[in-house]
């Protein structure tokens, strides 16, 4: 049997454990929360290399992307380090894959973003694959970088002036301590409405759910969200709130969709590689495992 763990930055509360067969392969899936802890992270995994298949690199990001560049941040750089036998991934790479494609099926077969419809990206810079596919529809785009990073209530309404602030930013930016930047550990259970009118002039919220969940209004009325990693606590707490429809980019496994870096350390286990896999051949895993959106519809 394969093994894969994420081990996050996040909440413990948010672990989930889950085994199932993947293309012939039984595979037991690990969530590990560290808390906020960064000491945690390093022990986790200085204790489990060699002794799994892949580590997926969990509540932080390893880069920001911002077209053909790649930020490395200097708190992830530090965690990744200290894998030395096992392969570890942060699921940028398919991100890139994964959620162009779910944009693309959405588009084409339920008929999403084709009419000038008003969508909040949280982070393009997260999700630039993401951010990018939503950018090339008629769409009317907000992307919250700076709001949902920095807590700027500056909206940035194209990939061109994000741009320009990732180029005069980032290079600053990513020596920053990672918990300024998202919310970690504990801080991944609570949210406040500070930044609510954002939300309040869209009907499509896409991106990190703990970004999305960390200015999250009371009333999400005739709204669509399209994210991952969400719990049936999390799905309970929309639902109540009157979102219309929810959207994964990650399959639900006995409940719970995962992050990406999940996904992209088990398609790398199933491939038995060391490192991060190539775009093409991420795509051709998901079309072997029939990886779709999943759907949930409240009204």
């Amino acid at each position: 049997m394969k093994r894969v763990v994420s081990v996050s930055l996040g909440s413990s509360k948010r672990d989930h454990e889950v085994e199932q067969e993947f293309l012939g392969e039984n595979v037991l899936i690990e969530r590990r929360g560290m808390d906020g802890s960064l000491e945690r992270m390093k022990q986790t995994i200085l204790d489990l290399d060699g002794h799994v298949d892949a580590f997926g690199l969990g509540g932080m990001d390893l880069f920001l992307t911002i077209g053909d560049r790649r930020y490395l941040l200097k708190d992830a750089q530090k965690i990744v380090s200290c894998a030395k036998k096992t392969p570890i991934v942060d699921g940028s790479g398919l991100k890139n894959s994964l959620e162009r494609k779910t944009i693309q099926e959405l588009e084409n077969k339920y008929n999403m973003f084709v009419n000038e419809e008003k969508v909040l990206v949280v982070s393009a810079l997260d999700r630039f694959g993401m951010a990018e596919k939503i950018s090339d529809t008629n769409c009317d785009v907000t992307y919250g970088d700076l709001i949902f990073s920095l807590g700027l209530p500056i909206p940035i309404n194209s990939l061109s002036t994000l741009d320009k602030v990732a180029r005069m930013a980032l290079p600053i930016i990513r020596y920053l301590p990672f918990k300024l930047l998202y919310p970690t550990g504990d801080k991944q259970n609570s949210n406040t409405n500070r930044f609510e009118k954002f939300y309040n002039r869209v009907n499509i919220i896409c991106g990190d759910f703990h970004y999305i969940n960390k200015y999250l209004p009371n009333n999400l009325t005739n709204k669509t969200i399209i994210t991952n990693t969400v719990t049936s606590e999390d799905i309970d707490k929309l639902k109540i709130r009157g979102l219309k429809r929810l959207i994964t980019t990650t399959p639900s496994l006995e409940g719970r969709t995962f992050g990406t870096n999940v996904m992209e350390a088990l398609l790398v286990s199933l491939k038995g590689k060391k490192k991060e896999l190539e775009s093409k051949v991420y795509e051709e895993l998901l079309d072997d495992l029939n990886f779709s959106p999943h759907i949930v519809d409240f009204y």
